[in-house]
């Protein structure tokens, strides 16, 4: 069992970002880590592809449908009269999309949001990053061999992209409590052939660290509590736990402690799930409200980023602080033209 995952240095980068926007942020903070991860209410987002046919661009394209019905967004594919879709390099200089797909990758995976142009992730260099010659999302082996539930795949990875994060890792959900961690007890490790860790000669089952640890995930212990422990941070907007939610992973049974558990998907791992739609919905709305509130926390935020130590810096030379006065003042513009 495969799981999706950023590239390691990818995740340090980003983990390096979000402290310095707490750091910075001051009464903002809202604003920054909640409104800032998501595009602006209205916008049409370009998407482009940089291997594959297009037949698959097609089929992909087909897949968001369920997506932009539910939400005042727009994602662009650029399909001209020919049938072809827009493409970008990894020469690029300037972005050719907001959202750059690659299928040559190993695995599934997606930057959340607006961090697929932000300049500061991957500004070291790199395949993944949010700069005009890095992917943003991936959709691994789908060139030559398609997952069986493609469509949920596609659905999700294009949920991160456009801010949603994992079910599992919802603080309201049980996921936490009814994850088995550690190995069972007297469990000896034990590995098939391929290198998987697998029950031992009684019968014990191995843990979720000792299971990822193996073939073909080999994560640490600090990559399993980033991908799947439970977030509970008051600056990450949540909704109700959705067992029915595509964000949820499918995990083996041995993964819970309980069966059937209450953290195990009810839905088909295909469709979105009414809570997914209503999720896109809030931040998304069809009818634009709250601007002023909006508005003044972008204002808050601009502020706090005219000073201060910028942090890492930016590929184009720049700091993190002139990164985010940018974005922010570009979302703040959009709210305050009441884009819809």
């Amino acid at each position: 069992m495969e799981l999706e995952s950023l590239p390691d240095e990818v995740i340090a980068e980003i983990e390096v970002r979000d402290r310095w926007r707490r750091a910075t942020a001051a009464g903002g903070l809202e604003f920054l880590i909640t409104d800032i991860g998501k595009w602006p209410l209205g916008k049409t987002v370009r998407v482009a592809f940089l291997d594959g046919n297009d037949q698959l661009h097609a089929d992909i394209a087909g897949a968001t449908k369920q997506i932009t019905d539910s939400c005042n967004l727009t994602l662009d594919f650029g399909q001209t009269a020919a049938g072809s879709f827009r493409r970008w390099t990894t020469a690029d200089t300037v972005l050719a999309a907001e959202i750059r797909v690659s299928f040559d990758q190993q695995g599934f995976f997606s930057l959340v949001g607006t961090d697929s142009t932000d300049s500061a992730i991957g500004a070291g260099g790199g395949p993944v990053g949010g700069n005009p010659n890095q992917r943003s999302l991936n959709l691994g082996r789908f060139v030559t061999n398609r997952p069986v539930q493609w469509e949920g795949t596609v659905r999700h990875e294009f949920l991160h992209a456009l801010g949603f994060h994992h079910s599992h890792q919802n603080m309201r959900g049980t996921c936490e409590g009814e994850f088995r961690w550690e190995d069972e007890v007297g469990y000896v490790p034990t590995q098939d052939p391929s290198g998987v860790f697998v029950a031992d000669a009684q019968g014990r089952q191995p843990g979720i660290y000792t299971f990822l640890a193996g073939a073909p995930n080999r994560w640490p212990r600090a990559k399993v509590d980033h991908n799947l422990r439970t977030v509970d941070d008051p600056d990450v907007v949540a909704g109700p736990f959705d067992t029915k939610s595509v964000m949820l992973y499918r995990f083996p049974a041995f993964f819970y402690k309980s069966t059937p558990s209450s953290c195990a998907p009810t839905g088909n791992g295909q469709n979105l799930s009414d809570g997914d739609k209503r999720g896109l919905d809030l931040l998304y709305p069809h009818t634009v409200s709250g601007m002023a509130d909006l508005q003044a926390r972008a204002d808050a935020v601009l502020q706090s980023l005219g000073a201060g130590p910028e942090g890492i810096p930016a590929a184009n030379g720049g700091g993190l602080a002139e990164v985010y006065r940018s974005r922010v003042a570009e979302l703040a513009s959009a709210q305050a033209a009441g884009v819809h």
